[in-house]
């Protein structure tokens, strides 16, 4: 218990105290209380921030493919379409979940107010 990264563990979607418990008992739905040590997760709350690094490196990474295809392939519009809006969909919502676990991870481990474990 006392080796475990928090940080990874956010990424992970596991209790940033244990390692072991669950983070999430949905999507994005924050648990109560890891299963696991107990940890009181309620508080824990990371506002916009996931989302707002979800559209920064999913729009970067989409972005730029776009780009690249046009440059050396210059397909027809319809093709941009569909291949990237639905990719831009799964880049967003597969990042969404790790970024906001990440994010309550650096609240444990900094010691924000809102996850503070010691009170």
């Amino acid at each position: 218990m006392a080796g475990v990264n928090p940080l990874l563990a956010g990424l992970a979607g596991r209790c940033p105290h244990c390692g072991e418990g669950a983070l999430f008992t949905g999507f994005l739905t924050v648990a109560d209380r890891c299963g696991a040590c107990g940890n009181d997760l309620s508080r824990a709350d990371s506002g916009d921030g996931p989302a707002v690094f979800v559209i920064l490196i999913g729009g970067f990474v989409v972005a730029f493919a776009a780009l690249f295809t046009e440059i050396a392939y210059r397909p027809p519009i319809w093709v941009h379409l569909a291949v990237f809006l639905p990719l831009s969909a799964v880049v967003c919502l597969g990042l969404l979940r790790p970024m906001k676990g990440l994010l309550l991870a650096a609240q444990f481990a900094n010691r924000a107010a809102e996850s503070r474990h010691d009170e």
